[in-house]
């Protein structure tokens, strides 16, 4: 197999949906501080969170977020843990239950309808636009949005992973609060925080490893967490205690500081780091266009996401044989999630440009030997 072209030989370009690649300058950095952090003495994983060292990393990760995100003083951000799963519970629990209201779903896949189930155990929830006739191949177009009379929120999914799609602009959703699970595109992009209620985001995708989830909350939503709530499933709890109510993932939150610290460092912000992310999809969907059918996309134009590229080819079995020969290209991780079948190559911050150009020329030799 030749890996010349990865950046360490080693290693595999990996494409899994997450947890997924990790800049190589954060592994090596986290690598070479393991067994003492700098003038610390102790390891990441066996330092208190009460600890000086923590605080320092805690504020360090939490100001670095504030500068990438543009995050004004009217939201507070906090860590988490429980992933984007918790918070399809949590969300309704804090912003719905007793509201009197309904929550406002719009259901562009997988993890938009999930949100949605969840949401139910709080109370009233509304499908706002529903993509099941299509599969989910597309967002809703202007004006199919159709909202409650008065919404205790409007949850959107930024970027379905399975599915591939992604918003590109943000709905408008009047003066209701909104509501984004921005999971799989989080730090990707620049997201506009003032027009949000709420944002929740698991890190594993661009923004670290598993084990801890960002919640960036407007303080007015605060208020609307009753007292009657767990005290751990309350954000107020966790705002209070500056996300220490508990032991917090420790190694988790390193990890992501570390990341913000090379998304302004090495990459120059979002905004870069967006311009870098379309130029790479746009190598795999140049393939998909170009091919005559022979690869489809499964999302339309408009919507394709940057971070997952989801595509069929022409029979099962030519995925099979598709996906065989890309491991031993040192292409792992391509097989589509079981729901929709084909192929899904996720192509986050941190998967080089070259890993994206290997996988594209792979694309175009399968496609010269193998009969439609």
């Amino acid at each position: 197999m030749d890996r010349s072209r990865h950046p360490v030989p080693d290693r595999v370009f990996n494409f899994s949906p997450g947890p997924a690649v990790l800049p190589l300058e954060v592994m090596v950095q986290a690598q070479e501080e393991l067994l003492a952090l700098p003038g610390v003495g102790s390891s990441i994983l066996e330092i208190s969170h009460r600890s000086p060292a923590f605080d320092r990393i805690l504020e360090e990760t939490l100001e670095s977020l504030r500068r990438l995100l543009s995050v004004g003083s009217d939201h507070e951000i906090i860590f988490l843990q429980g992933g984007a799963s918790l918070q399809f519970s949590m969300v309704p629990m804090n912003l719905l239950r007793g509201s009197g209201s309904a929550a406002d779903y719009v259901q562009t896949g997988t993890w938009g309808i999930t949100g949605a189930k969840e949401a139910r155990r709080e109370g009233s929830v509304h499908v706002a636009w529903d993509g099941a006739s299509t599969n989910f191949d597309r967002l809703p177009p202007a004006g199919a949005i159709k909202l409650s009379a008065d919404p205790a929120y409007v949850h959107i999914t930024s970027n379905e992973t399975i599915q591939g799609v992604q918003w590109k602009q943000l709905p408008d959703v009047g003066n209701a609060p909104l509501v984004s699970d921005c999971s799989s595109d989080f730090l990707s992009r620049p997201i506009d925080v003032a027009r949000h209620g709420l944002i929740y985001a698991c890190a594993q995708k661009n923004a670290g490893i598993a084990g801890v989830t960002t919640v960036i909350i407007r303080k007015d939503m605060l208020e609307r967490s009753r007292d009657d709530l767990p005290t751990m499933l309350d954000y107020r709890t966790h705002v209070k205690n500056g996300s220490r109510s508990n032991t917090p993932p420790v190694f988790a939150v390193y990890i992501l500081g570390l990341v913000c610290r090379w998304l302004e460092k090495t990459v120059g912000g979002l905004a870069a780091m967006d311009r870098h992310n379309v130029a790479k999809a746009k190598l795999l969907y140049d393939v998909l266009d170009g091919s005559q059918g022979f690869y489809a996309g499964h999302a339309q134009p408009e919507c394709r996401s940057d971070m997952n590229v989801t595509f069929r080819l022409p029979s099962e079995a030519l995925e099979k044989q598709f996906v065989a020969g890309a491991v031993e290209r040192g292409l792992v991780d391509l097989k589509g999630h079981r729901s929709v079948g084909g192929i899904r190559a996720s192509i986050y911050n941190a998967m080089p440009v070259e890993g994206v150009e290997s996988l594209r020329d792979y694309m175009i030799d399968f496609q010269k030997t193998r009969p439609a």
